[in-house]
This record gives structure tokens, sequence and C-alpha cells, in this order.
């Protein structure tokens, strides 16, 4: 009788190609993702060897990480130099005979947005690309993670990468989450319950009631901040949600083909009895809006909490809060939504939701930067444009934009920003800027406010 395997053991076993002396395994790689940031750069290092990329349909690359996102763009860039980086790849992609999406393409925007929306990731494939990131699309029951450049060469060359087998991991959401709660909440409760490096040296399937009634986009929100508690990648299970967002997408298969793909896709389920190295289960009924406090994603508390007693005093030095002091009512100077882990149609639909109708408070600067350049469009198309800019946000082309500072556009130095980014280290978003990671809904809610707030106050204030 064959041993229960759990999903990781099936995208793994998979994909072994060979087993390899002193440990490892080298691993057959399905798809390769580029970024303009990086992107010239392996791409010309592989020409530069005289090695040609083996099957350029497998390879794609995008300008969204350095490209700007204000109205009227063109290839430059606030970022000094940023200019070159965006020229060099497109002419290197084009060398190299594989897909771009440029900087005004209609199919541009933030990798891990757009991969999904063209079905270029797929249940049981294996997908890289150089951003720690890249963990979002196991959503869609893939085996995707971060890697570097010379990394990216060595796949693009082959069709392989080398890699010791990490640990496996079940992370179980029981029950229900409340009606306020969102998927950025689940995540962000993991972190502060288990720390940033719970999830080190292993792979994680995150599973339960709570996870599978999560729509495709929630669940890639989810996955997104595997890498925040410092796992190899994180993934869910496919089920007829999956198949039902892929349908007829540009890369998905067609006719009998997508029928033999979903056949296929319905046995990668982690099979009853499969062991795992580690488990851990939380309540979804119990999880509440959440909020970092301090300069990892792990310090981070429910928005109605105080301050850790025994927070450690590097990072209240730098976010310039004090131990028992309350999160809530905190003054902030931005707002921020957007990045890969909470840009899509559903994050802004919510958060629109709420902020219709409301004003953002006086001196508060607040942007919103749709994760790709269709979410911009449908999003425009129901009017949700009009309500981020009549209630005082600006509104972005596409693209990771103020995610990270990279010697581009940045908040001004100094200022505290609540933002639906997936990392609050020091200078993440500008120059000593002091950033609080939060939900859409929790981002709403503080930039009306001007403080750190609780977002069920509003809905409840709406409700009376």
């Amino acid at each position: 009788m064959n041993q229960p395997q759990s999903l990781f053991d099936k995208l793994w076993s998979s994909h072994v190609v060979a087993d390899l002396p002193g440990g490892g395994a080298l691993i057959a790689i399905d798809r390769v993702f580029l970024h303009e940031r990086t992107g010239a750069a392996a791409l010309n290092s592989l020409a530069e060897a005289g090695r040609t990329v083996m099957d350029p349909a497998r390879v794609f690359a995008v300008t969204d990480h350095i490209v700007d996102t204000r109205p009227g763009r063109t290839d430059q860039t606030l970022m000094p130099g940023g200019q070159a980086f965006i020229t060099e790849t497109r002419a290197a992609a084009k060398a190299a005979g594989i897909t771009l999406f440029d900087v005004n393409d209609p199919d541009q925007g933030i990798v891990h947005v757009i991969s999904p929306e063209l079905a270029i990731v797929l249940p049981g494939c294996t997908l890289i690309a150089p951003d720690s990131h890249t963990c979002t699309q196991g959503a869609f029951g893939a085996l995707a993670w971060g890697i570097g450049s010379s990394e990216a060469e060595h796949a693009m060359a082959t069709g392989t990468l080398r890699l010791n087998k990490p640990k496996s991991m079940r992370v179980t959401f029981k029950g229900k989450l409340p009606g306020s709660i969102t998927p950025k909440d689940m995540i962000l409760t993991l972190l502060a319950q288990y720390g940033a490096a719970g999830g080190k040296g292993h792979a994680v399937e995150f599973a339960g009631d709570a996870v599978s009634a999560l729509d495709m986009e929630g669940r890639m929100t989810l996955c997104n901040m595997a890498t925040e508690f410092s796992a190899m990648s994180g993934f869910i299970a496919p089920d007829e949600k999956t198949f039902e967002y892929l349908k007829v997408r540009r890369y998905a298969p067609r006719g009998v083909e997508w029928d033999q793909a979903v056949e296929s896709w319905r046995s990668l389920a982690t099979d009853a009895g499969a062991i795992f190295d580690q488990e851990i289960e939380i309540d979804a009924s119990t999880i509440a809006p959440m909020v970092s406090w301090g300069t990892s994603p792990g310090q981070t508390i429910v928005v109605d909490a105080a301050v850790p007693e025994d927070a450690a005093a590097s990072p209240l030095d730098y976010i310039a809060l004090d131990k028992g002091q309350a999160i809530k009512g905190v003054p902030i100077n931005a707002a921020f939504i957007g990045s890969c882990t909470n840009s899509r149609l559903s994050d802004l639909r919510r958060a629109s939701a709420l902020l219709k109708g409301h004003k953002i408070a006086v001196g508060i600067k607040a942007i919103c930067v749709p994760g790709s350049s269709r979410v911009k469009r449908e999003a425009e198309a129901e009017g949700i444009d009009q309500i981020f800019k009549n209630a005082g946000f600006e509104w972005r082309e596409s693209g990771c934009s103020m995610c990270f500072f990279a010697g581009g556009e940045s908040f001004d130095e100094g200022s505290r920003v609540i933002s639906t980014t997936n990392r609050n280290f020091e200078s993440r978003q500008g120059p000593n800027v002091k950033t609080h990671i939060a939900s859409p809904e929790t981002v709403v809610a503080s930039a009306i406010a001007g403080v750190i707030a609780d977002p069920r106050d509003l809905v409840e204030s709406e409700t009376i």
C-alpha cells in the first residue's frame, strides 16, 4: 500500500529529475519570471556566457519593480539610473525571444498579480522568480519560490535547479472567520503567534475551512506572506474555485487539454494520514484586525491592543512607540494601498466600500496603486477610482510603487505610514519611514481618522 503523501510531497516528487550526491535534488522548473530590476543582468550574463534560453516560451519578464506609477508614465523613473534597467531588460528580452509585459502593455502589472491573471501559473507547476514573494502563486497549488539572478540563469539555460528538500508544515485555520476579518489578518495572526522565523526551513501548506472559504485573491494574500514567515514557499490545494478562476485565461489549456488538466489537478491534495514535520492550528473565529507595531512582520498585535511590555528596545526606538502604548490612535502621516499582497480587484472593492462617502483626514498623503493594468481598468469600469479620488487618494498606474524604497519615490523622511504592504523593515518605504502593515480596511479606516484605527468601528458607525 502506498504511503499517504502531502501536497508538497506530490509537487516535489513529480519534479525530481535526479537525486544528487551529498543531498538535494535536481528539480524541473516549469516557469521563470523576470522583472526589470534584475532581468537584464540575468539575461545578459547568460548571453555573455554563450548560452541561450532553453525554452523561451516558458520564460516571461515584466516591468513592475521600479517603473514609475504616476499617470502619464514613460521609461523614465525617479530612481537614478532606473530608465536603463527598463531599456536594457527590454532589449535583453527581445534578444532572448521571451515574452515581455512592458511599461504600457495592457497586461503589465506586478509579476505575482499578472501571472495568475494570465494563467501562467497553473496547479502542479514549479515557478520561480527573483523576488521573495513568488510564493504568492502557491495559492494555485503550485510550488513557487523566490530565487537569485544566478539561479534564474541556470533555470533558463537548463530548465532545472538544484534544491535541498525543505521540511513540511501544515497551518490549519479551523472554523469560520468573523465577517470583517481578512486574509491579511489571518497571516498577520500567524506571524504574531509564531514569529517571523516560525516557518524557517519549511514548505507550508495552508489548509482548513477558513482557507477553503477564501476566494483565489484572498488565498494569494495568505500565501504572499509565507516568506515573511521565513518559509521556502506557501501553497494551497487547488479546488473548483481554482479551476473556475483559471479557465479561459490566456495561457490556460483549452478544450480536451483543459479537461485532462483538471482531472490531473484534482489529485493535488494532501492524502488522509499524511505526516508533516510540524502542524499548527489556529481558530479562525478568534482572529481580529491586526497591525504591526515594530520593524518585523512578526511584531504585530490586534489593532485594539497595546505594544507588548516585553518589546525589544531597538524596534521601539525606531518606530517611536513605548511599551504598553495603545496602537489604536497613533497619528499617521500617510496611507498606502498596493503591493503584491493587497492590490487586486477584491482588495480595492472592499477598501472602496468602506471609503465611499468619506474624506481622508487633513494632512494625510494617501495613494492607491492597482496591482495590474487589468485591475486598474476593471476598477475604473466599476467607478472605484472615483471613490478613491473623491476621498483624497492619489490613483496610480500599476506597479510595485512604494512597497519598497529603491532610491526612487518614497514617503517623506521620518513619516508614519499605514500600509497594505508585506514588510515593515526600517526605511522600507523611504528614509526613516515608520511602516505599519495592515489590511486594506484598516488602512482606509486609519486614513479617514488620521490615526491608526479599527475598521470595525467604521463599519459599526455606518450601520447605526
